[in-house]
This record gives C-alpha cells, structure tokens and sequence, in this order.
C-alpha cells in the first residue's frame, strides 16, 4: 500500500453553487476545507493509496477550537499554511475517530449542522483526534492512477470494494499517521454496509477498531420502505439501470454542477413553494420528518449533496432489498460460476466481524427498518448496543442534518466512545431497546 499526504487543500469550487440572484448564506460557496476553517478548526488533506489504485481523500480536524499552542499556525487563513500534527507526541494517546459517509455523500455532509452540533466537530472538542473518510467515486476520491473517470471501468465498483480496499487503506495510513495502534469507527449507511465487509473479509482489522458505531445500518434491507423499493425488481436487470443512468456513474459532474448552483437560490427559507419542493425530494429519498429538518440550512445542504457515486453500488444495495441476503454483487448465474465458481454470490460472514458494535436505529428510517436492524444485531458476535432514536419520526437522513441530532444521537456516540476509550473501567451497560 503506498502512502502520500497532501497538505493543499482540494478544491471543489466547481461543485459549489457559484452565483446566486437571491441572498444567501455564504456557506453554500464554500467548500469542506474552508467549512471548517471558518468555524475556527484546523483542518488537514491527506491522501491514502489502495491497493487497486484508487486515489483516496481524508479531511483531518486533528483538535478542537480550544487548541494547543504550538499548533496555532494550523488555523491559518491561507489554505497552503495547513500543517500536519503527525504522529502523536508520547503520552498524549489522543484518541482517533474515523467517520465513514453512506451512498452518494462525502466528508462534508458530517459537517452540514451548525458548529456546536455537527458529529466532527463535538468531537474535536471534546479531544479526539478526527477523521473523515471519502470513498471512491465522490467528489474528493475520483481518481486512480491507471485510468480517468471517464472510462466506464473506473465505476467498476460497489460498496464491496469499498470495504474490500478503501477501509483498510485508510485504516492503516491513519494508525501510520498518528503511531497509535486502534481507532474508533463511526459509520452512516453506506459507511457501515462497507464497515461489515471490510470486517468480514478482512477479519484482521478487527484488532484495529476499539469501537464501532453503526448510525442506521443498511445490511438486511429487505423491509425497506423508502419508494426507492420498487427499483429492487430491477436489481438484477444490470444493463438495464446501466443504460439509464450512464457509464457507471450516478450524477456526473455536469449534473451535479448545475443542481448545487439552482438548488441554493430554489430552495430559500422565502420562498416557501419551492422550499417545499427541495424539501419533498429530500423527504422522498431519506424520509419525512419536519420537525428535525432545519430550512435555514437547506440552501447549505444541496449546495454541497449529493456526490458522485457508483451505479454499481446503488444496484448492490437493491440486490440485498430483492435478495434479504448481505452477500457480495450478483452477477447473475453464469457471471456468478465465472467470478465465484457458484450459482449464487458468497455471503459476508458477519460471525467474523468481532469488533464492539454499537447500533443506533429509528423506528420511521425509510431505508434501514427495525426488523433488519434487529437481525444485523442478532448476528453480530460483539454487539455491545442497540439504541432506538428517542424520536418516532427520526428517519435517515437526520443523523447528519437533523436539529437535534445532537442531543438524540451525537452525545450518547461520544458517551459510548468515551466509555470504551477508558480502559480501567468496565463499559457501562446502556438500556437496549429492539
């Protein structure tokens, strides 16, 4: 695995709306660096090499606002100023989060909430050493060595990939990095789909993750009630969904280009028809909880979500919801004899996933239902946790932008990861609730 950092911060001026008639918040032009940076954090680009050549982004916030002094130059205005903590001064065992988006997001959506309720950032302050992961495909990790994004093979991947390379990619140049030796994972959707894989088929890693949050899981998806279910009859219908969206890439840039420049001005807090319709779309997909959704920030929202991502990786998690089976892409029965030398794909082992698991569910997730939530649990050796959301109409995109998410979620995440991180006790048991 080859290992680089890059201390200049990426730039993806080209996907933030760019000129808006109406007036605006000024977050909607800014990118996930200079986020951060205006609401008083250090911040780091780093960049991870896979093993199957995928050129991958890690945004750092290596402190909170109330930092050490000797790292004052890293709040620099001058985005070519970043500097690099690297590894941990002895006796510091500054503990390390690794956040991991879902299907089609980024590193910026953990940062989509205000500063005092934003996951990354209650975390900086509060001491952990901060990682936000960006997987192949989206906008910070579209590159590989061997070949562009415009050839259709560079989409030739799913979430099994993701959690087959990018994971343990990242996993090792962050423990590299910092000299530590385990750090604390916490994953949204896709980023716990492709948590289990990487654990599963590299059971290796599990020594290097003291703790796993899993904000609603997407493994058994087979009571899915988002619309996006009646998609799952055309799971297996590759070239089908292929044809109609493209080469193998959800929401090209030119797409996305123009929905995060029209999406701001549309879908303003004064103008409550077409606020209505962002609001909708959004609800449509992740969905419908009013009371949680903030409208002042939906202009900042859209401007920056969704990213690129796989066709591939959509038409797996449809495979699970027509199959009710975590098992690797389905080929069909010929493309299967030839990639696994079986009629059907292999299922993840997730008995190998050993790791300590704490599960967060909501009763009205559209995507991940608590029947497929409790069977995940039921299977996983080391599930220390299963906490139900205190919010009957918390859904699954709340995690990240919810008003509350604070309180309902991001406190009892720190709560169990400062628990798990203190050795000399035992970890306090929390009221499971299936």
């Amino acid at each position: 695995m080859r290992m680089g950092l890059a201390f200049d911060v990426y730039d993806d001026a080209a996907f933030v709306a760019e000129t808006v008639k109406k007036e605006e918040n000024p977050d909607v032009k800014l990118n996930v660096t200079e986020l951060i940076k205006k609401y008083g954090f250090p911040v780091e680009t780093h960049t991870v090499y896979t093993d199957d050549n995928y050129v991958l982004t890690l945004h750092r916030i290596p402190f909170g606002r109330k930092h050490h002094p000797s790292h004052a130059d890293s709040l620099s205005n001058n985005d070519n100023n970043v500097t690099s903590s690297g590894t941990q001064e002895a006796g510091e065992k500054k503990p390390i989060a690794l956040l991991h988006h879902g299907l089609c997001s980024s590193s910026v959506d953990w940062i989509m909430n205000t500063a005092d309720k934003a996951l990354p950032y209650m975390l900086a302050d509060a001491g952990y050493d901060v990682w936000m992961a960006n997987a192949r495909g989206n906008r910070y990790s579209k590159r590989n060595i061997a070949m562009t994004p415009k050839k259709s093979a560079f989409w030739d991947f799913s979430w099994h990939e993701i959690g087959k390379y990018d994971i343990p990619a990242s996993i090792d140049y962050i423990l590299a990095t910092t000299g530590l030796k385990e750090l604390n994972y916490v994953g949204h959707s896709m980023g716990t789909t492709a948590f289990f894989v990487a654990m599963s088929l590299r059971p290796e890693y599990n020594a290097k993750v003291r703790k796993m949050i899993a904000l609603a899981p997407a493994v058994h998806l087979e009571g899915m009630k988002s619309p996006l279910r009646y998609m799952a009859r055309f799971g297996v219908i590759e070239k089908f969904i292929y044809d109609l969206l493209g080469n193998g890439e959800i929401l090209p840039d030119y797409v996305l280009k123009y929905m995060h420049q029209f999406a701001p001005s549309a879908c303003t807090e004064s103008d409550t028809f077409t606020t209505e319709i962002c609001d909708n779309i959004m609800y449509a997909i992740g969905g419908y909880n009013p009371g949680q959704m903030n409208e002042t920030q939906m202009p900042v929202i859209l401007a920056h979500a969704p990213s690129t991502c796989s066709t591939k990786s959509a038409i797996h998690f449809l495979q699970s919801v027509h199959s009710g089976k975590f098992r690797q892409y389905d080929y069909g029965m010929i493309g299967n004899i030839q990639k696994y030398g079986q009629m059907n794909p292999p299922i993840y082992k997730l008995s190998k996933v050993t790791a300590p698991v704490s599960i967060f569910w909501s009763e009205n997730d559209v995507l991940c239902d608590p029947k497929g939530v409790k069977r995940l649990k039921n299977e996983l050796p080391n599930c220390e946790t299963s906490i139900k959301i205190n919010d009957t109409q918390f859904t699954h995109i709340d995690y990240l932008y919810a008003k509350d998410a604070d309180k309902l979620v991001y406190k009892k995440v720190m709560d169990l990861l400062e628990q798990q991180g203190t050795e000399s006790k035992e970890i306090k048991k929390i009221d499971q609730k299936d």
